[in-house]
């Protein structure tokens, strides 16, 4: 699979571009502030419907415009369709594929399946917690985008129950007692949709850890592939080593009963998917540390790299090669990781590079070249 043309109308600094691709690697090089990034953050925006860059739409839309569009030929087993997303400032969005309306937006989540690579990375490793969940729920959507729907619809009844929360902590007398009835059905909501999204997620870990004990070995100087690992912690503890989702709705909703004093005091749902993290620890001699706070800066970017890289083996073990996007991520490593980034990914279906200049484009990613200046995409003949 490969994108093989974007077209960009309104997204960002370009008012209209066209841009031919091919399999392999293509490189977009330009100082800051031109455009670059924007052309990749485009293919990644069609693969998640988010941006690797910012947390919501608006800033997708240039400046005084309504809408942006993003079109997108993409390439699999030799056919050819057009993907194409419609991004409305304040309304809802549209998605296309052969120009015929998809009845969801999101159903256009994962026909694309893209990892990025970038300076951001290094919050999965130093970042919030939240920053780790983001990262596990979008790799869960890209293999089964359905979760999309599922990841929504707890989005939603989350802040339905925080609203009641408030209010109910607030209530009094027959007020309190009706605003708690009703707490309860959102609460067995909470837990039937959250049940689902964990047991997910700890599925996804499992499969995920051996990968990722793999590229840091690659990517890390002198260690091994025991010398990460990640674990999944959830809020609730199921008591099983592989719980079903049955009983992970029921460990839900036992702690839910729990704090429930708790959420009404500080009205807002302490209990579900949305609390968890993912762990991440290296290895000091006999000892386990955890990477933030304890990992030196190049153990912190090794790691943050050996995320995407497993996210990338894990996603092409499923099917297809996704699309391998490297934005400006070169200029923030030293001349080893660079080296051995370029030689593990060089193989990939399509590689898409975005450098300040050319020469922090490995040797090993020759290939297609595009000089971006001023919202003008120019190829290299």
């Amino acid at each position: 699979m490969y994108v093989s043309h974007l077209s960009l109308h309104d997204f960002r600094s370009y008012p209209s571009v066209e841009v031919p691709l091919d399999a392999g690697v293509t490189a977009f090089v330009g100082r800051n502030g031109q455009g670059k990034t924007n052309l990749v953050e485009a293919i990644d925006y069609l693969s998640r419907l988010q941006s690797h860059r910012v947390a919501t739409d608006a800033p997708l839309v240039r400046a005084g415009a309504e809408q942006a569009v993003v079109r997108a030929a993409v390439v699999r087993d030799g056919r050819t369709a057009t993907l194409e997303v419609e991004i409305n400032a304040g309304r809802a969005n549209k998605a296309r594929i052969n120009k015929s309306p998809l009845p969801r937006t999101r159903d256009l989540v994962g026909l694309v399946r893209t990892v990025v690579f970038s300076p951001e990375d290094l919050t999965l490793v130093k970042g919030d917690p939240s920053d780790r969940r983001r990262f596990l729920d979008d790799l869960m959507i890209l293999r089964g985008p359905r979760l999309a729907g599922v990841r929504s619809d707890y989005d939603r009844v989350l802040k339905q129950r925080n609203s009641l929360l408030k209010t109910a902590g607030l209530a009094r007398g027959s007020a309190r007692e009706g605003a708690l009835a009703t707490l309860s059905v959102w609460d067995d909501h909470l837990a039937t949709i959250g049940a689902e999204i964990l047991a997910q997620r700890l599925s996804l870990v499992d499969a995920l850890r051996p990968y990722v004990g793999k590229a840091y070995e690659t990517v890390a100087r002198g260690a091994s592939r025991d010398d990460a690992e990640i674990t999944y912690k959830p809020v609730v503890e199921p008591g099983e080593t592989t719980p079903s989702v049955e009983t992970l709705r029921q460990a839900i909703l036992e702690e839910l009963a729990r704090r429930q004093k708790d959420e009404l005091d500080r009205g807002i749902s302490l209990v579900g998917p949305h609390r968890d993290d993912l762990l991440l620890h290296i290895s000091a001699g006999a000892e386990r540390l955890p990477v933030k706070g304890y990992a030196s800066h190049g153990e912190s970017w090794s790691f943050a790299l050996a995320l995407r890289l497993a996210s990338y083996d894990l996603l092409r073990a499923d099917g297809d090669d996704p699309i391998l996007i490297l934005d400006d991520v070169f200029a923030e490593l030293d001349s080893q990781r660079r080296v051995q980034l370029a030689e593990l990914v060089a193989d990939a279906e399509q590689v898409l590079v975005t450098a300040a200049v050319p020469e922090d484009v490995p040797a090993a990613l020759a290939g297609a070249r595009y000089h971006v200046k001023a919202g003008e995409v120019t190829r290299d003949e």
